[in-house]
């Protein structure tokens, strides 16, 4: 695992260590870890959202098609 130092304001620093302690991080290098991934997250399903608008129109998404959806995880599960 690779090392970063961040510098942050007192304030910052104090609210770190607020959440470290209670919200139950170990470090706050976990705290920071978390935020990272959850940014990824955000990013990821935001790109996903862009790339589905700026797709073609599908079949809609009408009573058929769930009903359709339910039926193959149905099945799937057999």
């Amino acid at each position: 695992m690779s090392t970063m130092n961040i510098s942050l304001p007192d304030a910052l620093k104090r609210f770190v260590d607020e959440q470290v302690s209670q919200r139950g991080y170990g470090t706050s290098s976990e705290y920071v870890r978390e935020l990272i991934r959850k940014d990824q997250d955000r990013q990821n399903i935001r790109n996903l959202l862009l790339k589905g608008a700026a797709s073609a129109p599908a079949a809609p998404a009408d009573d058929h098609y769930f009903e359709a959806l339910r039926d193959r995880v149905r099945n799937a599960r057999a």
